[in-house]
């Protein structure tokens, strides 16, 4: 094992526009890796954990989720 094991400060984050905005966006840390979710597309984006089928997003687009650190706390 290495530092990064336990050290990893990484997360995987929702990343999702606000109502607020046009250049504004929401970031929500997600307990999964990115590959656990399905984004789909269309007049509401929905993202699906594929771990358990739960819908954990339903909203306006364009959606994605990313490896990274979240600039906005819940």
């Amino acid at each position: 094992m290495s530092q990064t094991d336990f050290f990893n400060d990484e997360t995987t984050i929702l990343r999702a526009p606000s109502w607020l905005g046009h250049d504004v966006h929401e970031e929500r840390e997600l307990p999964l890796a990115p590959g656990h979710y399905k984004v789909t597309p269309g007049e509401r984006w929905t993202v699906t954990s594929l771990k358990t089928n739960e819908v954990i997003y339903d909203g306006i687009g364009p959606v994605e989720i990313r490896r990274g650190r979240a600039l906005v706390t819940r």
